[in-house]
This record gives C-alpha cells, structure tokens and sequence, in this order.
C-alpha cells in the first residue's frame, strides 16, 4: 500500500476528502484513486492495529476500500470528516475480522474435541456389563467347589490366602494351587489372553 506523504510541499495539496466523496458517489474512479491514496495508510493502520496480521490487515484494507466505493452515498458530512468514517468502517471491519477468526478457531477446537472423544452409549455399556457379568458367572460353574469358593472369598470379599484358608478349613498351599488352577480355567473359559 501506498502512502501520501506531503514532503516539503502544501498541506493545501492535500484533497478535498468531501468532494472527492460526491465525486465518487457519481462512479468517479478517478476521484476514487484520489482518496485511495489519502485514506489506504490509515486504514491499514488500523487494521494491522486490531489484527495483528498483515496478511489479514491488508484484507481487512482492501474490504473498506470496497465497501467506500459502494456506499460512498452513506457518508454524511454532518456526523463527522471523510477520515474519521473511513476508519471507523476500518475499525468495525477488523473487530469484525478478529471475531470471526476467534469463532472459528474455537469451532475448529470444538469440532477436534468431538472426534477424539468417542461417543459414550450407556446403553451399550449396561448390556455389555451385564453380558460379562453372565459370562463370569457361567465360566464359574464349570471350576470345581474348592475353586469356586476360594475365588470368590478372595475377589469378591477381599479376603486374603491365608483367610480363605481358614474359612474353608483347607491349607494355604492347597488354596493357593486351586486359586491358581480356577483362575487358569477361568481365563481361558473367557476367552482372555495372557
């Protein structure tokens, strides 16, 4: 982008931003080249200002500029200078642009999030609970009394070796070989790999 920078000359050399504005509201390209010049510095400014990104900055620029060529007839002399409209549309425009790349970052963020979180059923996950829970018990009944007790004693009350012992009235060394032998056998009953 090119900037006016009045060295050495008239500040008097500067355009009339109002009657290149009326001009331009007739389609004048010409007097839209004029203001081009006056305003492209500042606006970019701005942008670069709000955005932080050049790339972006220059967009948000040239956006403005577009849109003062099609609504040049919305500018009012009353409310203020031909500038100071110019950058407030350039203020507007980069917020505008900061906000949309915020929104879509964090829908792309959302949207991540969503495909490494798989969806959880509690439906499935009740029925394969209960699914488990019969294989358990049908896989039980095929080890024999000392098994079965000694596993049960042991996983599903919390007892140790030596008290499964003394409740089945056996020797440790005795509950612990079946203890190992019914969990063999259960493992395999299932269908788990080691």
């Amino acid at each position: 982008m090119r900037r006016t920078v009045f060295i050495g000359g008239n500040p008097d050399d500067k355009p009339d931003l109002i009657a290149l504005m009326k001009q331009i509201v007739n389609g004048d390209e010409q007097a839209f080249g004029q203001l081009y010049e006056s305003v492209a510095g500042p606006v970019f400014g701005i942008a670069r200002a709000v955005v932080r990104d050049a790339a972006q900055s220059e967009e948000v620029t040239q956006e403005v500029l577009v849109e003062v060529w099609r609504h040049a007839a919305d500018y009012r002399p009353e409310r203020g200078s031909v500038m100071n409209w110019v950058l407030t549309l350039a203020h507007r425009r980069a917020v505008d642009r900061v906000r949309s790349v915020v929104a879509s970052a964090a829908r792309e963020e959302r949207a991540a999030r969503r495909e490494q979180l798989p969806e959880f059923d509690v439906t499935e996950a009740e029925v394969e609970a209960r699914q488990e829970r019969e294989d358990v018990v049908r896989c039980l009944k095929t080890l024999t009394e000392l098994q079965r007790e000694s596993i049960i004693l042991a996983y599903y009350q919390g007892l140790t070796y030596r008290e499964v012992a003394e409740r089945l009235s056996a020797s440790l060394g005795t509950v612990k070989t079946r203890m190992r032998d019914g969990l063999i056998r259960l493992r395999d009953c299932l269908g788990v790999t080691a």
